[in-house]
């Protein structure tokens, strides 16, 4: 019986997260569109640093065409590629049309929708296409299926979307004037650790706060995931009160966290002392609470979570409050983590903590949906196999920790007088191709296997420290 409800509790966990790893994945890749956004709205508007009434023009149709298409158009190319994207982004073009609020939330529904009905089309079909007749019917099925589903979302999705939309927004609303904000982080700031940090803030937070930046020029709820405030005061924690590789390690991990904006960083220190969630929810709560107070606000998201991002993005007015907030939750959060750290048993060996960063991977293995099975290991001795012409680091987004992977090869090929490019991409986004070298972490290394099975692959535990590294370098100089 036990057993029975403890699966049950596991597949509604894994149904949850791989469902807000769909929304994250469909607003991930369109981030620079929403900032671009942003920076017109806090410029040109008319409360905006350089007010311009032509220029403001802008944002009204960015926020109501622009971006809900682009979202749609990766939902459904996320589901079936290109044929999926163009149906997926014809059907919201008619639930934009159907409603007169930003159809955000419309777009995640329908961009997959439409991408998920075409591949049906093409799986129950495509077999039987005569030959000379593919064209045709690929370009009237895409047509016609995108035809039905914006006349269906014109009348029927958009004022379902615009109601359900405007319920939410009135609960946030009354969730703000009863002054209860603060308390999202009591669930915000553990989510975050469990790596549903990117289906909370992109999934949720930002479609809901680009609707009230439409209406005010600016939203705290930008903030509640975002704040780099916690995350730093646990690290700081651990520069004073930490042993070994977790004090150690702690300072180059806060300078990642808080310039670089990678919060990930900071998980394996919290799950190595439990207690600790107790100091980032305090944390957060402070920060979000000094935000209230202070009436802080960002113009859109800032993404990634970095400190330069945040201020980037601060409506005008807010910088001081923002500042505040971050402060105040990083003072609170130290506070908090020293006094738990001081008193409690350590744990924070090297050992202790180099296995909270494999179960810190595997908790973000799952927030992806991806089976827990035993990682697949590249050799670093398939590196002498073929002439290799281009390193490629590939994570889940193509964004994050295997940009800074990138970064750091790149900088050693430079050291090692090698001529060969290093850059980043999503698993999703890879194309196969001989001479690839394609580094991933282990838990990604089978799905980009299987997406590039022409290229070497090496797999790494950590993309920022990692001793295959050095051998890889070394196989290239003998090539």
């Amino acid at each position: 019986m036990e057993q029975t409800v403890s699966k049950s509790k596991s597949g509604r966990k894994s149904a949850v997260q791989k469902f807000g790893s769909a929304l994250s994945g469909m607003v991930m890749p369109n981030i620079g569109a929403f900032i671009a956004w942003g920076i017109i709205t806090a410029l040109f508007i008319a409360d905006g640093y350089l007010p311009n009434e032509q220029l403001a023009t802008i944002v009204g149709p960015m926020l109501t065409y622009l971006l809900p298409l682009l979202i749609a158009y990766q939902g459904g190319y996320n589901v079936y590629g290109q044929r999926g994207a163009v149906v997926g982004a014809i059907a919201t073009f008619g639930v934009i049309m159907g409603s007169e609020v930003p159809m955000l939330i419309g777009a995640m529904a329908l961009g997959p929708l439409g991408g998920y009905l075409i591949k049906k089309f093409d799986q129950a079909f495509g077999s039987r296409i005569k030959t000379g007749l593919e064209m045709l019917v690929n370009n009237f099925s895409s047509g016609i299926i995108g035809f039905m589903l914006a006349v269906i979302a014109f009348y029927i999705v958009g004022p379902f979307v615009q109601t359900l939309t405007d319920i939410m927004g009135q609960g946030v609303a009354w969730i703000m004037n009863a002054g209860l904000l603060p308390l999202a982080n009591v669930f915000i700031e553990p989510a975050k650790i469990l790596f549903l940090n990117n289906a909370i803030n992109h999934g949720i937070l930002t479609p809901l706060g680009i609707e009230q930046a439409a209406e005010t020029g600016k939203s705290i709820l930008f903030l509640l995931e975002a704040n780099p405030g916690p995350g730093l005061g646990i690290l700081a924690a651990y520069m004073v009160f930490g042993r070994g590789s977790s004090r150690s390690s702690a300072v180059g991990a806060s300078v990642i966290h808080f310039i670089g904006g990678i919060h990930e960083i900071y998980f394996p220190y919290v799950l190595m002392n439990p207690l600790l969630f107790i100091a980032v929810i305090a944390g957060g709560i402070a920060g979000t609470f000094t935000n209230v107070l202070m009436g802080s606000g960002l113009v859109a998201a800032a993404s990634p979570g970095s400190i330069v991002a945040v201020l980037g993005m601060t409506a005008r007015g807010s910088h001081v409050g923002v500042i505040l907030g971050v402060l105040v939750g990083a003072a609170v959060s130290f506070a908090v983590a020293a006094l738990i750290l001081k008193t409690t048993k350590a744990k924070d060996t090297d050992e202790e903590f180099e296995a909270k960063v494999q179960e810190s991977q595997s908790l973000k293995a799952e927030s992806k949906g991806q089976t827990a099975v035993a990682p697949v290991t590249g050799s670093v001795s398939a590196v002498s196999d073929q002439t290799v012409s281009k390193i490629i680091f590939a994570c889940d987004a193509g964004m994050g920790s295997s940009a800074m992977g990138a970064s750091l090869m790149r900088k050693k090929v430079k050291e090692a007088g090698l001529d060969i490019p290093v850059t980043n991409s999503s698993i999703s986004n890879l194309k196969d191709e001989d001479g690839l070298l394609i580094i991933t972490q282990e838990e990604l290394a089978e799905r980009a296997s299987q997406k590039t099975p022409s290229a070497t692959h090496v797999a790494v535990d950590n993309f920022l420290s990692s001793p295959k590294y050095e051998e890889v370098i070394n196989k290239l100089k003998e090539q």
